[in-house]
């Protein structure tokens, strides 16, 4: 595993007038995070998920717990860890008044890469990120997407093995967010690069992710692929409508309730509501069903549980309702502000 937490927590304390009040933020995070693929850290404002970003990035201590980055503890080889991993916050690092190109050149010879090849290295993740016909303007003079492809750029200019995104597309518009997908989802394909990634946007986690750690009240409340998580709860849901109003609905409601993949029937306003494992499988098995006892069908949809729908099963409220966290540390991820680190 080149990621592995044990137990990771972090508390802050806060003081109003003359009391003093700890908050765990994080209260003992489990992580295991395989090499080469895309990890999703999804929960809402104040679950836990940026400050544990920011210990696994060294930017913060922890408080208590254990961890490795591709075999470097932590606490005690925050060197070694940082050589090998890459961080993008989610308020962005680009200077308005100097230049995608200084900027990479810049960065890559802060990591002890000769000058030579920090501009071999510069003009490559130009390319890679598409910013080449922009590289030697000003960045104030770029768009929202084109600075975050910048950030990005940034992140990975010294090759490290993990890259760490926290909320990469928060602000952007849904073309540039789209375009900024292709480009994380290719430092996995092209470079393997581990990506660690922040987010709210469950359309985010579905499309990048292979694998989904689901935070909250700062523990993981649930983790798998996003396939494998939607699965955990009622399942697929087929909508069906039937020729020949309440008889014919009534008629197919007493065949399909007999079939071992359907776990739950409803009937309302004569459509007919199947809950069933794997409806891609079963769909098949429940139209020759009917079609062996002349049901003829005027609709049918299959429709799958979403991220949300986890979330909300889960812990009782609904991701998409949470506000977007702006800041990292004290004042955000549920810790108050004027809040200090307790070691």
């Amino acid at each position: 595993m080149i990621i592995e937490t044990k137990g990771l927590k972090k508390t802050f304390e806060t003081r109003k007038r003359r009391k003093t009040t700890t908050v765990e933020a994080v209260k003992g995070v489990d992580l295991s995070v395989e090499a080469g693929a895309i990890f999703g850290f999804l929960g809402p404002n104040g679950a836990g998920k940026t400050t544990t970003l920011r210990m696994l990035a060294t930017l913060i201590q922890s408080s208590g717990g254990e961890a490795r980055i591709n075999g470097y503890d932590l606490r005690t080889q925050q060197d070694e860890v940082r050589k090998t991993i890459g961080y993008v916050d989610q308020g962005g690092s680009t200077w308005n008044d100097v230049t995608a190109r200084e900027e990479l050149v810049l960065q890559a010879r802060m990591h002890g890469i000769s000058k030579a090849d920090a501009l071999v290295r510069a003009e490559k993740a130009l390319a890679a990120f598409e910013l080449t016909e922009y590289a030697d303007r000003n960045c104030k003079t770029y768009s929202g997407g084109q600075r975050r492809r910048v950030d990005i750029a940034l992140g990975v200019v010294h090759d490290p093995k993990v890259l760490f995104l926290d909320e990469p597309t928060t602000g952007l518009d849904p073309q540039s967010r789209s375009n900024l997908w292709e480009h994380i989802a290719s430092l996995r394909s092209d470079l393997g690069t581990t990506v660690f990634l922040t987010t709210h946007y469950l359309e985010e986690a579905d499309v990048l992710c292979d694998r989904v750690f689901i935070i909250d009240h700062g523990v993981i409340a649930a983790e798998g692929t996003p396939d494998q998580l939607k699965r955990r709860i009622s399942g697929d849901v087929v909508t069906l409508r039937v020729a020949g109003g309440d008889h014919g609905t009534d008629v197919a409601r007493k065949l399909l309730a007999d079939q071992a993949v359907v776990r739950e029937v409803s009937a309302a306003d004569g459509t007919l509501k199947l809950t069933v494992e794997r409806g891609e499988q079963a769909l098949p098995a429940l139209l020759r069903v009917l079609d062996a006892a002349d049901v003829t069908l005027e609709s049918i949809n299959l429709s799958r549980p979403t991220l949300d729908d986890v979330f909300l099963t889960l812990t009782g409220r609904s991701l998409r309702d949470a506000p977007v966290n702006h800041a990292a540390g004290p004042g955000a991820a549920g810790v108050p502000a004027g809040a200090t680190a307790k070691e």
